[in-house]
């Protein structure tokens, strides 16, 4: 999709203004310089227009900003259910699942001393319920662990003085042979 350069707004970021100022300075015709570096073309790149450079840019701005934004959320989420997140390879709505989901838990026990075992059990059930089988969780006080785990299933954090790893593996299904007549 084009946008003519008019409807472009002046004003969307920083980026987008350094690269109209590039392009109101390019020449009509001949050798082109790169919207993003004004330096020359070489023959071996591909040449876009720089309406789609605008574009790809302002899209990319969109992505990173959404993405800090969520990462901002997750942190105030953090600091006022006094969690620490310590290693993470999971989305950001899947993190805050389970650190609410744990604090709960947690403020759930009372006063009563939280059993780890049953603390884990209830967060692995949530997350095989929610995101599908495989998940194992470990938590307690004080444990060693060494883990392979899916991409985009890995979670470790502490809520209070317990700690949580939360991590997801692969399903595979075995068929046995079948006999031979």
């Amino acid at each position: 999709m084009i946008i003519p350069m008019e409807e472009i707004p002046q004003n969307h970021c920083k980026k987008t203004k350094q690269i109209m100022k590039i392009m109101q300075t390019q020449p009509p015709s001949g050798r082109r310089n790169s919207v993003l570096t004004n330096k020359p073309l070489d023959n071996t790149e591909p040449q876009t227009s720089n309406n789609t450079n605008i574009i790809n840019h302002c899209n990319n701005t969109r992505f990173l900003h959404r993405q800090q934004s969520e990462e901002v959320k997750l942190a105030a989420l953090a600091i006022s259910f006094n969690v620490r997140l310590r290693s993470a390879d999971m989305p950001s709505a899947m993190q805050e699942r389970a650190i609410r989901h744990a604090r709960a838990v947690l403020d759930s026990a009372g006063q009563r001393r939280p059993n780890p075992t049953l603390l884990a059990r209830s967060l692995k059930k949530e997350f095989d319920s929610v995101y599908g089988p495989a998940w194992h969780c470990v938590a307690g006080k004080s444990f060693g662990s060494f883990v392979t785990h899916s991409p985009g299933g890995f979670v470790y954090f502490s809520v209070d003085s317990f700690s949580f790893l939360l991590f997801k593996t692969e399903v595979h299904v075995i068929i046995p042979p079948s006999p031979k007549p």
